[in-house]
């Protein structure tokens, strides 16, 4: 009865007080109160008294309580319900003598609940002793959850005083960790929003228990049928996911608590919203990791219960607004490059490392990126306004003016720092003493490519041709290959362009290969190791690859090389190609430079085997460090354990830069390091003059190669290689030879 007044009051047209003021009424009246007061927890923590029914109403708008302070406070801070016999005994009363309630004793209060936040509390009382019982509880918590998506809304934007705002659109200010360098400014675009729930009310109890019956069975099978997969293996940590999914699909508490949602009057859709609203509130406030851990189970479960209730699809990522920040829990590559690319601005994800190919992607893509922003998802709404600040790693959820200014004045500045960085592109990289460093890109997208025309980079050390295959539905035919790889030599033109074989695997999964699940991916079926064992796919790419040459220098750089042997066998199926195409007449590269990847450690003891059958080497780093540490570059609670130029990493890279001056072979860095300036102080202070990075760190590592005097700093980080750094880590070392020398790194 009581959820149908409250329908039907939500669309009267009446003021938003007026609605409020009723809407209170209702609830003292259903629930036989002397009173019935709703307060909304403002951006400055303080808990204003709304609307009331029953205390004085002189004391709307004025009384206030901060978190914690009072019942409500109380309320507010804890996300609990709290039902009193004598509410002035409780230790937490706190008396207001504008309001009059010293003369109620019994008192229930309950949170105003949305998306696990807290918006306000919602509380009745009596002047006579009374026990307010489950099923009291319970119904005000079905009313509360009505309250929560009208007070969301903006409906009572204009009940609030100038200058303050709800707790729920307040801004926030989140720490995380750096993927790219730079600033951007623009609306939140959720990847995986959340199900809007419309329909509240419940006109057939029993009609919506079969519907949740229906939903929980559809979802049940559909968990059930990908555990029987035949690619599920027992290990995986998919399954793992899976398991804990089928554990809380089958709970009975978890399913009575929503049955009796429904019971009190919800639908099936908003029973599933108010019980995961409770448990989200609940989890969020455990100090236990694990628990908070499967609080995204929990998340990730009642969305999909809620899809399958409301029969909404997966969202669309095609349609963009202009500046768009992607916001989202995690993301794989091949989702991120499903996005239009011209409108997107950055991403900010809640999980990923540095390291994670997805970061990789988005510095290929020219993107400001910040990872780790732990919460953001639930606090977002689509349309935000939004920084990533990816210099610091922060993220300004709903920014003030004061700090959106600040932002844009940074802009402003940014602006010019590239404006000084492209007066920098035609001075040839040379140190102060004499060092020539050669400065390539990374790459991986033929839209990044002109780039090269405003860094002034030598060329490209790096295409990752596998970002084609990760863009397409289907396996890229041998024609679009070679279309590609034309393309990219045309905009190249006459500097060097060298292209990585697919590296496809790990976490780079393309959804039309099948692929069997693996225990420990980036130790898995990947790279040269699938390209070699599945021998179709190799020859197609390298058949492209030849044909897009047209007689030009061709340079194909082989990854994940674990021993010499499968160089050489790599080796073997380029050779035939290139036969065949001699024999069907088309023209064969003028030069062809084949290249192996180091980034397996097992290859550091294969150097002189591997070196005179390799034209060039190029360092993997990423891979390099995540084998060397046993840390996995995805898994930040490791990735950061370790610094990946602390020495026993340095000694293993500077292997390779000793082995190829031996050999008499280039050697290039392609991993991550060579784009931060520190660690290509590092690199280049153990002698490697060839740097391979995202266009954006061109600029900047240019710079600090210009204003540097090499060669002491060499003869200090080759004395501590040989014999230890005397109690300091290199990165010391070379922070006080940036402040000897005045080095820009910034």
């Amino acid at each position: 009865m009581l959820l149908r007044q409250l329908r039907e009051t939500m669309a009267e047209p009446l003021a938003s007080q007026a609605r409020l003021d009723k809407i209170v009424g209702l609830i003292a009246d259903n629930m036989r109160a002397d009173v019935c007061s709703f307060y909304v927890l403002r951006d400055d923590g303080a808990l204003e008294l709304f609307a009331t029914r029953g205390l004085d109403a002189k004391s709307v708008h004025l009384t206030t309580l901060r978190l914690g302070e009072g019942l409500v406070g109380l309320i507010a801070a804890e996300a609990e319900p709290l039902s009193l016999d004598d509410a002035t005994s409780h230790p937490s009363f706190a008396y207001r003598p504008e309001t009059g309630e010293e003369k109620y004793n019994a008192f229930l209060g309950v949170p105003v609940l949305r998306a696990g936040q807290t918006l306000g509390v919602l509380v009745v009382q009596n002047a006579d002793r009374r026990h307010y019982g489950e099923e009291e509880t319970e119904a005000m918590l079905t009313t509360a959850t009505i309250l929560a998506e009208m007070i969301a809304t903006s409906d009572f934007v204009n009940l609030i005083k100038p200058g303050s705002d709800i707790d729920l659109r307040r801004p926030r200010m989140f720490n995380g960790v750096s993927f790219t360098d730079g600033i951007a400014l623009g609306k939140v675009v959720l990847h995986d929003p959340r199900v809007v729930v419309t329909n509240f009310i419940a006109e057939d109890t029993e009609a919506e228990k079969q519907r949740l019956d229906s939903a929980l069975a559809s979802m049940r099978v559909s968990i059930d049928a990908m555990l029987d997969h035949g690619d599920m293996q027992p290990t995986s940590d998919h399954r793992e996911i899976l398991e804990t999914y089928r554990m809380f699909a089958n709970d009975r508490g978890w399913v009575n608590r929503l049955m009796e949602a429904i019971d009190n009057g919800l639908s099936a859709e908003a029973a599933v919203e108010r019980v995961q609203n409770d448990t989200r509130a609940r989890m969020l406030r455990q100090t236990d990791p694990y628990i908070r851990d499967r609080l995204h189970d929990l998340d990730d479960l009642a969305n999909r219960l809620l899809r399958v209730l409301t029969s909404a699809g997966q969202p669309a990522h095609h349609e963009l607004p202009d500046n768009a920040i992607l916001v989202a829990r995690n993301m794989g590559p091949a989702e991120l490059l499903e996005y239009d690319r011209k409108k997107l601005r950055g991403v900010v994800l809640e999980e990923g490392g540095a390291t994670a190919h997805v970061a990789i992607v988005v510095r290929s893509l020219g993107l400001v990126a910040v990872g780790q922003a732990q919460s953001i998802v639930s606090v977002s709404e689509t349309g935000d306004d939004i920084i990533i600040d990816g210099t610091a790693g922060v993220v300004h959820l709903r920014p003030t003016r004061d700090v959106e200014q600040t932002y844009v004045d940074k802009v402003r500045i940014s602006a010019r720092r590239r404006a000084h960085f492209a007066a920098l592109r035609s001075r040839p990289s040379v140190t102060k003493d004499g060092v020539a460093i050669t400065m390539l890109h990374n790459s991986g997208l033929v839209a990044d490519l002109p780039m090269l025309n405003e860094t002034g980079a030598a060329g490209v050390g790096l295409f990752r041709t596998e970002l084609q295959f990760m863009i397409a539905s289907r396996l890229p035919r041998m024609q679009e290959q070679a279309d590609l790889y034309t393309q990219a030599m045309q905009i190249v033109g006459d500097r060097p362009l060298v292209f990585r074989l697919l590296d496809i695997g790990g976490d780079k999964v393309l959804p039309y290969l099948r692929a069997t699940a693996e225990e420990n991916p980036a130790m898995g079926y990947r790279s040269i190791r699938l390209g070699l064992d599945r021998p179709g796919l190799l020859r197609t790419q390298i058949r492209a690859l030849l044909l897009a040459a047209r007689g030009r220098p061709l340079k194909i750089l082989v990854p994940m090389v674990t021993e010499t042997f499968e160089f050489l066998q790599t080796k073997q199926v380029i050779a035939k190609e290139i036969e065949r195409l001699k024999r069907s007449g088309h023209p064969v590269p003028s030069t062809l430079e084949i290249g192996a990847m180091v980034e397996v450690p097992s290859l550091l003891f294969e150097l002189d085997q591997l070196l005179p059958e390799a034209d060039f080497v190029s360092i993997g780093s990423n891979d390099l460090v995540q084998f060397l540490t046993a840390a996995d570059r995805a898994n930040p609670r490791v990735s950061k354990a370790y610094d990946p130029i602390a020495l026993p990493r340095l000694r293993a890279i500077r292997l390779v830069v000793d082995a190829a001056n031996r050999h008499g072979k280039p050697v290039t860095m392609c991993g991550e390091l060579a784009g931060k300036p520190i660690e290509a102080l590092a690199l280049m202070a153990i002698g490697m003059t060839r740097l391979s990075m995202g266009p954006a760190s061109i600029g900047p590592i240019k710079e600090m190669i210009l204003n540097l005097e090499l060669k002491p700093i060499q003869d200090e980080i080759s004395q501590a290689l040989s014999v230890g750094a005397n109690g300091n880590s290199v990165r010391d070392l070379l922070h006080r030879w940036i402040e000897k020398q005045n080095l820009p790194i910034g």
